[in-house]
């Protein structure tokens, strides 16, 4: 393994609830009646991409929405709620992003969110895990087609100049463990409270906390 991609923020931090609160603050802002229950939230969640979650949403309710305007309110909460709340790396990541460096092992934070939304999450999390601890980070400015595509996968491949077949990837979602198969590379799934009962069809292995010793027994 010579370089280790992790697929979203939600695989640094547990974020998915403050997601959904800022989903539904957004909603009331734009006086739209809706409210997305953790157990809807957790279906919609099977898709990702939250301006077209909004846009699929209004159509299936037979609503008119400026979708753009909502996810920007949305992510403009989201942003303000990373920085009230303590936000900590998830199960095993901070070990895991120190023992990868040690052994030279090249790191990735690919995402199609926004570059506002790392930073902000980034910069609460700054005294174990920063801009700095990434070889490459993926924006979805970078990239035409967002996850499931392979798009930013690939990308983070050229940067990095790793094969696929030397890259691991760690994936909360299923359109991103889709994506990272798409680049042709090993996947692991560490779902989030809101996916981690997905259906990672196609893992490795399905994980609860990050281990390095046992993604490098892996690699092998």
């Amino acid at each position: 393994m010579k370089a280790l991609l992790f697929g979203s923020i939600g695989t640094l931090a547990e974020t998915s609830e403050l997601q959904r609160e800022a989903f539904n603050q957004a909603f009331n802002e734009h006086n739209l009646d809706w409210n997305w229950p953790r157990e809807q939230y957790q279906e919609l969640l099977k898709d990702s991409g939250g301006k077209q979650r909004i846009a699929s949403f209004a159509e299936s309710k037979g609503e008119t929405v400026d979708a753009e305007a909502v996810h920007a309110t949305k992510s403009r909460i989201f942003q303000d709620l990373l920085q009230e709340k303590s936000i900590q790396p998830r199960s095993g990541v901070a070990d895991t992003i120190r023992k990868a460096k040690e052994e030279g092992i090249k790191l990735g934070l690919v995402t199609t969110t926004s570059r506002e939304n790392i930073d902000n999450l980034l910069g609460a999390l700054s005294t174990e895990i920063s801009a700095d601890t990434f070889d490459v980070i993926i924006d979805s400015s970078q990239v035409e087609a967002k996850k499931p595509a392979a798009d930013a996968y690939q990308l983070a491949l050229e940067k990095l100049g790793v094969e696929a077949s030397e890259a691991k990837a760690i994936e909360d979602n299923q359109d991103g463990l889709s994506a990272a198969q798409a680049a042709g590379i090993s996947s692991y799934a560490f779902g989030g409270a809101n996916t981690q009962a997905h259906d990672f069809e196609g893992a490795e292995a399905q994980l609860s906390s990050l281990d390095f010793d046992q993604l490098q027994r892996k690699a092998a």
